[in-house]
């Protein structure tokens, strides 16, 4: 397993499909996830630290989570079958819970958890950007600090 960064979500054009980017850290490679719209919301949330007047479900899952005393431990990436990305929450107590990577990733992003990717996933779908292409994912970067989640067309009820 390979610990992973949220580099943040964009929209893939001319398709509309929001993406989720990962980046292996220590590595070079990165890790696009297509996601949903409401992930993608749930995930620039979490990662603008802004608070919806209502909780989404992932914060309703954290706040769960705490109310029960259970401690998500870590989050794995760990497979893609047919175009289909799996994940894992692993928890304190030993237990693990399948979950698509999107509301794993949300959910990671509220605990502080950390995320990991295996070598199979990273092999078959992270592409490597090395070090002299670092300005377009700079630019990548500048791109996500300039969009809102009100840029998926999602509502926070």
């Amino acid at each position: 397993m390979n610990e992973l960064d949220v580099v943040g979500v964009r929209v893939e054009m001319p398709s509309n499909q929001p993406i989720v980017l990962l980046r292996e850290v220590g590595g070079d490679r990165y890790l696009p996830i297509w996601i949903g719209p409401g992930e993608a919301t749930a995930i620039a949330f979490a990662q603008q630290g802004m608070t919806p007047a209502r909780p989404l479900t992932h914060d309703l899952f954290k706040d769960v989570l705490d109310a029960v005393g259970q401690q998500l431990t870590e989050v794995r990436i760990t497979d893609l079958r047919e175009g289909v990305f799996y994940a894992e929450l692993v928890f304190a107590s030993g237990v693990e819970v399948s979950a698509r990577p999107s509301d794993a990733i949300a959910l990671a992003l509220r605990t502080g958890t950390p995320i990991f990717g295996s070598d199979g996933v990273l092999d078959d779908a992270g592409i490597a950007i090395p070090d002299e292409q670092e300005d377009e994912v700079e630019k990548f970067r500048e791109f996500l600090d300039q969009i809102s989640p009100e840029d998926f067309g999602t509502s926070n009820q």
